[in-house]
């Protein structure tokens, strides 16, 4: 029995569930397919972000960042603990409580916007500029028919070679949110977003953590000066950070060896209790059927599609972790907003430039717009200012003055071309910016706007007169 909609979205995720949402805003008859399940065999909307990234990591970051105050912070504020412990598996029932209101809360939009939800995996049968015509394996082998089709399928994690997962030593993001106990030696491999976040969870919680990175930086991507802040801060925390790493094997045993040579190609090998590989992700096109449809994927596995997302196939459109640019949540959902509304014949937008990027360590880094590398390679003028959080009341009054916020502005015209935040809240306080630069904003508009006190907040202000060399509380 086949069953027709004006838009059909084949993936749940962040982009998924947004996309179909809006869609159906707009008063297009819309049906999401997704096949996550939990361990129960029930439907669990939400993609990777909501079952095993962005949702369940926050929340494990979170449990261990109130042990690590308990142990280390509180006594300072007066508050005495004895008898201080860790219940891993209570945390981690916690995690999966988190989860699951996520789960039930899309749903529950869905119902409350008339997205008709099939459960099960969606691919292509046949189709074209009059319709396409949709298969949902493990929903009874229903088909759907759909004038527009949104492929928003994300990504899955990229293993290391000569050391496949077995979720058992060699942990992917999955099974590193659930580690039934606190590891003695714990390896990451990869110092990126995941591996600093897995990182810190299990460092706090006890683990002699290890992170081995191919790179021959630290955090490569991020702001210079942020970079060498955050390795100087997380050294010191306790996490061993090693660059220009090259794994050559991982050996899973009763323990895990791993074999590698280092920045100075000298060969060498090291034990460990379980191996964390957080080496990035893969956009997940298998069981789509694309060739069957000759849906277009570029030579590094994603969808191709234009500055709109439009494949090239007419009324085929592809989103978030599937396409090119960053892998983000916010990113996917931007998109899914957009190409709903460009279907629904309105304008949809996305700016990549204003794009944030959050690492929810302690201290968290927060950036938008350029890096100082970046501008010096591109021959842009700037000027730059920061202020420190050790300089802010309400940070001492946290008791967390780590870090800084640093602001970029164009030494001729003054307009925010980056700003960069690493210390408390940085993932709220980048919001901020992210609204100035849509608005096009010189760092002048930020001086001039009046801040709250005490708050966090007037650190972004304060950076801002530091980019004219008037910063006033410093």
């Amino acid at each position: 029995m086949s069953k027709s909609f004006d838009v059909v979205v084949i993936g749940g995720g962040p982009g998924g569930y947004i996309a179909a949402i809006r869609a159906a805003q707009l008063d297009l008859q819309t049906a999401c397919v997704d096949d996550w399940k939990t361990p129960a065999g029930k439907p669990a909307l939400g993609g990777t972000c909501t079952n095993v990234g962005c949702i369940p990591s926050k929340a494990l970051l979170q449990s261990s960042e109130n042990y690590e105050h308990a142990g280390h912070g509180f006594a300072e504020h007066g508050v005495q603990i004895k008898g201080l412990a860790i219940d891993v598996a209570q945390m981690l029932r916690r995690k999966e409580k988190v989860v699951q209101q996520n789960n039930d809360g899309i749903l529950y939009l869905f119902r409350k916007n008339k997205v008709r939800f099939f459960h099960g995996r969606g691919s292509f049968v046949r189709g074209g500029a009059n319709g396409w015509e949709i298969r949902i394996e493990g929903g009874g082998d229903e088909r759907l028919t759909a004038r527009h089709v949104i492929v928003a399928t994300g990504s899955n994690p990229r293993a290391l070679p000569g050391a496949a997962f077995d979720n058992k030593f060699i942990l992917d993001n999955d099974s590193a949110l659930a580690i039934p106990e606190v590891p003695k030696r714990l390896g990451v491999v990869g110092a990126g977003v995941i591996g600093l976040e897995m990182g810190s969870v299990w460092r706090r919680l006890g683990s002699e953590v290890t992170i081995l990175e191919v790179l021959p930086v630290f955090l490569g991507a991020v702001d210079e000066q942020v970079a060498k802040e955050a390795f100087k801060v997380f050294t010191k925390q306790g996490l061993a950070i090693h660059t220009g790493v090259n794994i050559t094997r991982a050996t899973p045993g009763r323990n895990v060896v791993v074999e590698y040579t280092d920045s100075a190609g000298k060969p060498g090998n090291v034990t460990f209790d379980k191996l964390i590989v957080a080496i990035g992700r893969v956009p997940n096109t298998s069981g789509l059927d694309a060739e069957a449809v000759g849906l277009k994927l570029d030579e590094r596995g994603f969808i191709a599609v234009d500055e709109a997302c439009r494949t090239n196939l007419p009324n085929v459109w592809a989103i978030g972790d599937v396409v090119r640019g960053p892998m983000l949540a916010h990113k996917a959902e931007e998109e899914g907003v957009a190409v709903a509304q460009r279907i629904a014949g309105q304008h949809g937008h996305v700016d990549f430039n204003t794009v944030p990027w959050v690492i929810y360590t302690s201290p968290e880094i927060a950036w938008v717009g350029k890096t100082e590398q970046q501008l010096t390679a591109e021959g842009v003028a700037y000027r730059t200012g920061t202020f420190p959080f050790m300089a802010n009341g309400r940070a001492r009054a946290l008791g967390d003055t780590t870090g800084f916020v640093k602001m970029i502005a164009d030494a001729g015209t003054d307009r925010i071309l980056g700003v960069h935040i690493i210390g408390p809240m940085a993932s709220e306080l980048i919001a901020e910016a992210v609204v100035a630069m849509e608005f096009g904003a010189a760092a002048e508009d930020i001086a001039l706007i009046c801040h709250a006190h005490p708050s966090l907040s007037e650190a972004m202000k304060e950076a801002a007169l530091a980019v004219d060399k008037r910063t006033l509380n410093l």
